[in-house]
């Protein structure tokens, strides 16, 4: 049973060096490798980074050569393999500012050697305050998109079955899709349905990759035992937007287009605004400002008319695992 853990890094070096600390110590006892790829940051963090883990056991630093999101760093370590040339039976993806308790990477490569159709198993994720955080999701719909913007407890009553956070299992179990800060991957999965969709530069990418397992008949599970504290958004920035970046918009209408089409990801859309009308006009009522940053609603449907009416990208499939 062999793993490689890969942890991409872009600007964040010292925090990778401590993710990287905490990942061979979890891998402790595991045949395998640490792949550290730096996603063309252009600040250095190449150089530090190698010269922090010279010496170190079983890792290797590469570098993309261009920064093309979250899955394009990531499949550039999982085309490479181990160190040592050999193909590794699992594929751990682990945040930048994801640490690892001990015995936490073994726990997920257990989990998925004792269930055969498991393609992927996600680690239960604590804040550095010890919260946990929600990782354990159903697919995106028509109806959780009116459900997430509404965010009105009646609406949500009745939509329960279709909202896409999920409470946090309290024992291994599958799930539709899981959060990709600590994710581990069948190798035979991969090859079955291909790597991370590359269209995707951040978001949506593990949700559109669990969907393509599960069509494939492959599951998806939560493994708790497998403890990981995240920080959360520390390359990215999420907790603290005032505007949501361009990308978000991209990947969140990529998935929608690619796995359902473009007359559901329009009917998507349109929930998604009823839900963000129905949303700002209750807090407009009782004097209090909307949760979204402002200026988003208005956003997302400039965003998906233009992408749906007149651009008409091209929502192309995930690359090979094999492609150079």
């Amino acid at each position: 049973m062999t793993v490689l853990t890969i942890i991409l890094n872009w600007r964040t070096p010292e925090m990778t060096l401590r993710a990287a600390a905490a990942a061979l110590t979890a891998m402790d006892g595991l045949d395998g490798a640490l792949t550290i790829v730096d996603n063309d940051s252009g600040d250095g963090s190449e150089e530090r980074l190698r010269r922090a883990t010279a010496g170190w056991p079983r890792t290797q630093v590469l570098q993309t050569g261009r920064n093309g999101g979250f899955g394009a760093g990531n499949n550039h370590a999982i085309r490479a393999g181990l160190p040592d040339g050999r193909r590794p039976d699992f594929v751990h993806v682990l945040n930048s500012d994801a640490f690892p308790e001990a015995g936490a990477i073994r726990a997920l490569a257990d989990h998925l050697r004792h269930h055969p159709r498991a393609g992927l198993a996600g680690s239960l994720i604590r804040g550095e305050d010890g919260a946990t955080h929600l990782t354990t999701f159903r697919f995106p719909s028509v109806a959780s998109e009116f459900e997430g913007a509404a965010r009105l407890g009646p609406v949500s009553r009745l939509l329960a079955h279709r909202a896409v956070p999920l409470p946090t299992p309290d024992r291994a179990c599958r799930v539709d899709w899981v959060a990709g800060a600590s994710l581990m991957m069948r190798s035979d999965m991969l090859d079955a349905v291909g790597l991370f969709d590359e269209g995707f530069f951040l978001y949506f990418e593990e949700t559109d990759l669990c969907l393509r397992a599960a069509r494939a008949g492959w599951e998806t599970h939560f493994v708790p035992d497998s403890r990981v504290t995240h920080v959360g958004s520390a390359s990215t920035g999420m907790k603290t937007w005032t505007r949501v970046p361009d990308y978000w918009f991209d990947s969140r209408l990529r998935y929608f287009v690619k796995n359902h089409g473009r007359a559901t990801a329009a009917a998507a859309t349109a929930a998604h605004v009823a839900g963000g009308i129905l949303h700002r006009t209750r807090r407009a009522l009782t004097g209090r400002r909307a949760v979204d940053p402002p200026g988003f609603l208005r956003r997302l449907i400039i965003h998906d008319a233009a992408a749906l009416l007149h651009s008409r990208p091209e929502w192309r499939q995930p690359a090979p695992r094999t492609a150079a």
